[in-house]
């Protein structure tokens, strides 16, 4: 693995070996201290962060690595800088790069130009990073390999790189969305099967796992009207939870938008995951670390 851009781009024994060496991570907070000492880390952020900024800064530090932290307004890339000119750059003063930017093509032509390894931290197109510690927390409670996971909501990056990664462990995933919110057709193609989409919520009967994110992302804030009344039947709460299996988890990447697209009494419910799901993002993202620099 040189580049780590989406979970597109993974195959399935790559996958597998993030999710388990995340599990280890969690469980383990010793493992492999140390093992990147000496290594430099740059971090670009784009758009604004808790869990990414705050997980991978930490990661870094607790394998003995030096991150740098760098915000658009200081390096103004792709509009001060070419986009090749700073790939080229970074790579004399870094051994890897992780960015959150706003579009998958910046991704794309830093790794086209840089040796160090680039890691999407969020794209338009894909949040690889949420979605190993997605399936590390499926993990935690099934096997996802036979699975059902069904996703309610707006068919973005979250729901991208969940369903892609959840069909190449062997489960399965039903993405209810409205019509017109659909995930990306060629992504969706990718799932070999494993992977439906519908605008029924029925698709949640018998679900492993329930999952949801908010119905406007950062960037959409003008559309929040209208996704409203287009997601209005999509809220998951105590009724639409039910439906799931007896036993089945809630999961939500966060930030929540508590009585939009997801109730109070389903993100605090005995059943909710969603901070555990919060805390695996930094045993992930050293387990990604470790895999592209260990």
């Amino acid at each position: 693995m040189n580049d780590f851009l989406g979970i597109a781009n993974l195959d399935r024994g790559a996958l597998e070996r993030l999710v388990e060496s995340a599990s280890r991570f969690r469980h383990d907070r010793s493992f492999r201290s140390g093992a990147l000492a000496g290594s430099r880390i740059g971090l670009f952020f784009e758009k604004p962060s808790t869990r990414t900024r705050v997980s991978s800064e930490v990661a870094a530090v607790d394998l003995g690595a030096h991150p740098v932290v760098l915000g658009q307004t200081e390096v103004g890339i792709g509009s001060r800088e070419a986009v090749r000119d700073v790939a080229r750059v970074l790579d004399r003063y870094l051994d890897l790069v992780a960015m959150r930017v706003f579009d998958h093509r910046m991704l794309v032509e830093m790794a086209e130009h840089a040796d160090a390894p680039v890691v999407n931290l969020l794209s338009d197109i894909e949040h690889p990073c949420q979605a190993v510690a997605d399936l590390q927390t499926i993990a935690e409670h099934c096997e996802v390999a036979g699975s059902v996971v069904a996703y309610v909501g707006d068919g973005n990056n979250v729901c991208h790189s969940l369903m892609l990664g959840v069909a190449k462990l062997g489960g399965r995933v039903r993405v209810v969305s409205p019509p017109g919110f659909e995930p990306l057709e060629e992504l969706v193609a990718r799932g070999e099967g494993r992977i439906t989409v519908t605008p029924d919520t029925e698709a949640v009967d018998g679900a492993d796992v329930v999952y949801t994110d908010v119905w406007a992302s950062m960037g959409q804030e003008g559309e929040a009207s209208e996704r409203a009344l287009a997601f209005a039947g999509y809220r998951v709460d105590e009724g639409l939870f039910a439906r799931a299996r007896p036993d089945a988890i809630f999961l939500h990447c966060l930030p929540a938008h508590r009585g939009e697209e997801v109730t109070d009494a389903v993100v605090d419910h005995p059943r909710s995951r969603v901070f555990d799901q919060a805390e695996n993002r930094l045993h992930s993202m050293k387990a990604i670390l470790l895999e592209l620099l260990g």
